[in-house]
Parts: C-alpha cells; sequence; structure tokens
C-alpha cells in the first residue's frame, strides 16, 4: 500500500474541500501515515488522525448559515469571536485526546506573534492545538500561554510541508487552499445563491429578510462588511505568497490547488459543496499521478 503524508493548507470554510480530498484519498487505496496543518488545515487534520472525521463531515454538512452565525459569540477584546460555543461543538465530537496518542503523527502549526516564530504542536491536548493554530488574527481571540500569544499558523507558514518530510511516505500530498487561478477547469464551481456579490455585507441579505433599510443603514452595513473584507483578504493575499515559497523550498509530490474563489473565506454553511469540490479536484491529481502525468 502507498503511504502518505498529508499537508493541509489555511484558508477558512475552503478547508472543507481538505474532506473530499483525505476521502478521495482513502478511497483510492493510499494509507495517510502523517499529517500537518495550519489554521482549518489543523482543524480537519486532528478529525481525521482522532478518528473523528465523519462525525465532523455530518456537523458541518448540517450547518445552516443563521446556525453558524448562532455559533459565534462576539467579544470587543483582542479578537471579533471568542469561539467558546464553537469549540465545546467540537470538544463534543473529539474529546480530548493527547496528539502523542494518535494512531498517527500529526502537527499542528501556530504562530508566537510574541517570539515571533513558528510553534509546532507535537504532543499536548489535540483540542488546544487546533483552539491555537484557528485563532485568525483580527477574527478569533488569541491563545495566550505565560509569554506567548498563540495565533493561526497560517501567519507564518499557510502549507506546513516540513513537519511531514522525516515522516518516511512514500508520497508527500499538500492541499492548497490559496490559489488565485482554478486549474481544474472541468470541475464547477458551486453557485452561491444567498450572495449577490462577494463579501461579509452581502450575507445579511437573505432571500427571507427585509431588506427595505435606510440608505445610510445600508451604507454602513456594507462599510462594516467591507472592513471584514479587507483584513480578510490581505491575510489571503499574504498567504498565497508564502504557500508558493514553501513549495518551492519543499515541494510535494502532489499538490491539490483549491481556488480561492470556491467560496469565501467564513462561507461555513457551504460544507457540502466545497466537500466535493476537494474530492473531486483531488481525484484529478491522483489520476493524472497514477497515469504518470505531469501533476504539480
Amino acid at each position: 500500500m502507498t503511504t502518505v503524508s498529508l499537508v493541509l493548507g489555511s484558508g477558512g470554510a475552503r478547508g472543507y474541500a481538505h474532506i473530499g480530498a483525505i476521502e478521495e484519498i482513502e478511497r483510492r487505496g493510499y494509507e495517510i501515515v502523517a499529517i500537518s496543518g495550519s489554521s482549518i488545515g489543523a482543524l480537519i487534520g486532528g478529525m481525521y488522525a482522532a478518528g473523528r472525521l465523519a462525525e465532523y463531515s455530518d456537523w458541518v454538512k448540517s450547518l445552516s448559515w443563521i446556525k453558524v452565525v448562532r455559533l459565534l459569540d462576539f467579544t470587543l477584546s483582542k479578537g471579533a469571536i471568542r469561539g467558546d460555543k464553537i469549540f465545546v461543538q467540537l470538544a463534543e465530537i473529539l474529546g480530548n485526546p493527547q496528539i502523542q496518542d494518535l494512531p498517527i503523527d500529526y502537527t499542528a502549526v501556530v504562530a508566537d506573534l510574541a517570539r515571533q516564530k513558528e510553534v509546532w504542536y507535537q504532543k499536548g491536548s489535540l483540542l488546544d492545538a487546533i483552539r491555537a493554530s484557528v485563532a485568525v488574527p483580527g477574527l478569533f481571540t488569541p491563545v495566550i500561554k505565560g509569554a506567548s500569544v498563540l495565533v493561526d499558523g497560517g501567519v507564518l507558514n499557510p502549507l506546513p510541508i516540513i513537519p511531514v518530510v522525516s515522516s518516511q511516505a512514500d508520497l508527500i500530498i499538500a492541499v492548497d487552499l490559496n490559489t488565485g487561478d482554478v486549474n481544474h477547469s472541468h470541475l464547477k464551481l458551486p453557485s452561491n445563491k444567498y450572495l449577490r456579490r462577494s463579501g461579509m455585507s452581502d450575507e445579511w441579505n437573505m432571500p427571507d429578510v427585509d431588506t427595505s433599510s435606510t440608505e445610510n443603514d445600508s451604507k454602513e452595513q456594507n462599510e462594516i462588511g467591507g472592513r471584514m473584507d479587507i483584513l480578510l483578504n490581505s491575510v489571503e493575499v499574504m498567504q498565497a505568497s508564502l504557500t508558493e515559497y514553501k513549495i518551492a523550498g519543499y515541494p510535494p509530490d502532489l499538490v491539490v490547488r483549491i481556488p480561492k474563489n470556491l467560496c469565501s473565506f467564513y462561507d461555513f454553511h457551504r460544507a457540502a459543496e466545497t466537500i466535493e469540490y476537494g474530492r473531486l479536484a483531488t481525484r484529478e491529481k491522483l489520476e493524472a499521478l497514477e497515469q504518470g502525468d505531469t501533476i504539480n
């Protein structure tokens, strides 16, 4: 059996594509022996390593937009969202295993803002490691540990390849969520029936909501959404550039590239179609690999 070290990148809701990628890799008979991930990649990689990916997949597929909103606990200090409600749900699915007790090698990559360096979680609480790695600056509150301020691993390493290099697997497969170009030309991007444009401000214009607000209210709403869009778009531009440096430095055997226009960073209510796109994109790449074609 061909063994795989899997690298799962950061990219918000596009990370649901990681689920489809894992499903397709397993379906084709490959054995995943090591996983590293940043942000959403650390979350989904952790669910897989702990044997809870199916339960997590079922849960995210059940999330509507309003259910996602109800999971957000907003705060005015250190970040927009505490994340407590979300992690109560994740703990119910995952429990709180220790990383060193997982059946496969696992690394969650985190950025320490205070020390300006990467931190690799390869032992200790899996839930704590995931919580630190998904703390997108300005969106989720950071994790404070002593003198360390721990945030989203994608700040420094959005596609953490190096942690799996020593795993001695037959293949290193990386799933990049930050590519600007769609390279799966025959795969149809899912449509978004709720958004007329893109951006958080449009999320409020649901079909069953009365949007007949005053012109000033509308302008203020668009301005708020626009600021969040600018923040997240800036993060994505930075991560796309960093990702290319990481791939150039340690080229994986195969890169599955998920386009940024698949969905918005915060479209966590669109799991089913995003998972399916990740599965199909991975199938295309693995078929090319198995046929000896150029794959990256």
